[in-house]
């Protein structure tokens, strides 16, 4: 071998080395780089007429499992829809309060107990029913209940309106991904072009590969030439030879009424859209995806469970105010519900009008057959032929009722009035003499007129005898039987229809608060259970990657003491070489 052949393989293994070096160095400098996988320089032997004549590094890659790697984007996409669902629940538990006291994770006290205290007031006015502080305190019960209907509500609204102002931010960061991808794909097929080394950017496109599945579920292959083409589940392309955007626009107010529907342009949140088709139904991973079910599903079906207590709260209160009076009786009463004067009238049975002045004696009353009047129209005429009286349906649809004497007042007894399908007495029927205002838990409140304290309690009962005479006490204030009607009403068994999850059930309204407050709370439970195990599993395919593919520093260490060694070899031989070159041609000289 000559020396010329000898120094070649000497430098060629030097410069191998160097490489090495080098590679080796920036693995361990990279060791905690998110998603930097382990560089080895591979080289071969440079042979010329079968003689050996150094080595040749061909090429700098990575070893990652690609099998491996689609079960972490896989995981990765699980956990982040767990994540999302689990941050979200925890806050609707939050609303909710707790039924223990002892729960110091509470924001607030539960349905449940705020209904117990209404319970609790009512039991200690029907020991002193003409107790005005008593009935204050009943009032103010009532309201804590209704409020926090209506401030659970909101916040679930608050809740929904945040998903989906988060599915918009998640798509901004999509479209990220997607572009940073589609880039990366160029990047990777004009580097391999040069020959050069792929494996960082390869790393790159790796790493905004599984954020983009932290935000919804993909499915994605590498094609022939190297790209990695990603599209959902039902086939639509996001990367193919570019990325391909999604569109969305956050609605501008979420009530309770705004949902999502397929194919609708109407109204409401709108579609998740790429190149015109909607892809909504097709995310159901990721942070999107949990999203997606927290804001048209879950938290909807929390509403319609508040919905649905605060109907029967409404109903079971309304009953019992509108077969009741206060006392003094009110100057008019103006219903709730929505008639005209052709509304047909089915009725049947009797009812009692009358006018009382402040102290609650007769001025006028009337007893009307309701079975004899075949429209609302009807209705107020009869109403009108009392003395003292004048009846119309107002501008807004609702049947109106007006003492015209100075200083009377109207009072009603339903006396065996049945009207409309459901046969209510025909106060509640027109919603006369609500205590209790609204139609969802949106709304429900307290009657103004009764919570500002115009109009009192309807604790009287106007008088059923057969007969009246003028100016005889018809009705009387602070009746205990009202009271207890109140509490009957209100802790008395009740069914309720299936919603929101929950199944048809019979029980108080405590009890149904309860049974609500206790849902949130198991499914909050369930969604930290599903986190827990999402997060393990994805750390499972996290770690085994890395074990197989990430920078292992006691290796690379040993390794880089080991190319050092090498390289001071090399630099020897070289030494070695150029002192025999110089003994040579000084033996040439000589």
């Amino acid at each position: 071998m000559s020396l010329d052949i000898a120094r070649s393989i000497a430098f060629s293994g030097l410069s191998a080395t160097s490489v090495q070096i080098s590679v080796t160095s920036s693995n361990i400098s990279n060791a905690d780089t998110t998603g930097y996988t382990a560089k080895t320089a591979n080289q071969s032997s440079s042979v010329t007429n079968g003689v050996g004549t150094g080595v040749t590094v061909t090429g700098i890659t990575s070893t990652v499992d690609k099998l491996l790697l689609k079960s972490l984007i896989s995981a990765t996409s699980e956990l982040g829809s767990a994540d999302t669902t689990n941050t979200y629940l925890t806050s609707l538990g939050k609303l909710y309060g707790s039924t223990s006291s002892s729960d110091s994770s509470s924001t607030g006290t539960s349905l449940a107990n705020s209904i117990a205290s209404l319970e609790s007031a009512l039991s200690s006015l029907a020991s002193t029913p003409s107790s005005a502080s008593l009935q204050s305190n009943v009032v103010s019960a009532l309201d804590d209940v209704a409020s926090q209907l209506r401030e659970t509500s909101s916040s679930i609204q608050k809740l929904r309106a945040d998903a989906d102002q988060d599915i918009a931010s998640a798509i901004d960061d999509v479209n990220t991904d997607l572009q940073q991808i589609a880039d990366l794909n160029a990047q990777i097929k004009q580097t391999a072009a040069t020959g050069q080394s792929t494996a960082d950017l390869e790393d790159q496109r790796n790493t905004a590969l599984q954020d983009l599945a932290s935000k919804m579920n993909i499915n994605y292959f590498t094609a022939s030439n190297g790209d990695i083409q990603i599209y959902t589940k039902s086939g639509q392309a996001l990367v193919d030879s570019s990325a391909h955007a999604i569109g969305y626009t956050a609605a501008a107010n979420v009530t309770a009424s705004t949902t999502y529907t397929a194919g609708s342009s109407s109204s409401g949140f709108s579609a998740i859209t790429v190149n015109g088709v909607d892809i909504t139904s097709q995310i159901s991973g990721g942070d999107i995806g949990a999203l997606i079910t927290l804001r048209d599903e879950t938290l909807p079906d929390a509403q319609s469970q508040l919905d649905q207590l605060a109907q029967q709260l409404a109903s079971a209160m309304n009953s019992v105010s509108n077969s009741a009076s206060a006392m003094p009786a009110p100057t008019s009463l103006t219903g709730t519900a929505s008639v005209s004067g052709g509304t047909a009238l089915s009725a049947s049975g009797t009812v009692r009008i009358a006018v009382t002045d402040q102290s609650g004696n007769l001025v006028s009353y009337g007893d009307l057959d309701l079975s004899s009047y075949s429209t609302v129209d009807d209705l107020v005429t009869a109403i009108n032929g009392i003395s003292g009286l004048s009846a119309s349906v107002d501008a807004d649809g609702h049947l109106a009722v007006t003492a015209t004497g100075s200083g009377n007042g109207v009072a009603i007894n339903e006396m065996t009035s049945s009207v409309g399908t459901s046969n209510e007495g025909f106060s509640d029927y027109f919603g006369l003499n609500d205590l209790v205002t609204g139609t969802s838990a949106a709304d429900i409140a307290v009657n103004p007129k009764i919570l500002s304290g115009t109009n009192e309690l309807q604790l009287a009962t106007l008088d059923s005898s057969s007969s009246l005479t003028v100016g005889s006490s018809v009705l009387s204030s602070g009746s205990a039987s009202v009271v207890n009607a109140f509490y009957d009403a209100l802790t008395a068994s009740r069914s309720f229809a299936s919603t929101g999850g929950l199944a048809a059930t019979t029980g108080s309204l405590a009890d149904y608060a309860s049974a609500i407050v206790s849902d949130v709370a198991s499914k909050a439970s369930q969604a930290s259970t599903t986190y827990t195990a999402k997060e393990t599993a994805q750390s499972t395919y996290a770690n085994s990657l890395s074990s197989q593919s990430g920078v292992n520093l006691d290796e690379e260490s040993a390794k880089l003491s080991t190319l050092q060694n090498k390289y001071t070899a090399a630099s020897a031989l070289i030494q070695a070489i150029n002192t025999m070159y110089s003994a040579l041609l000084s033996a040439v000289q000589s």
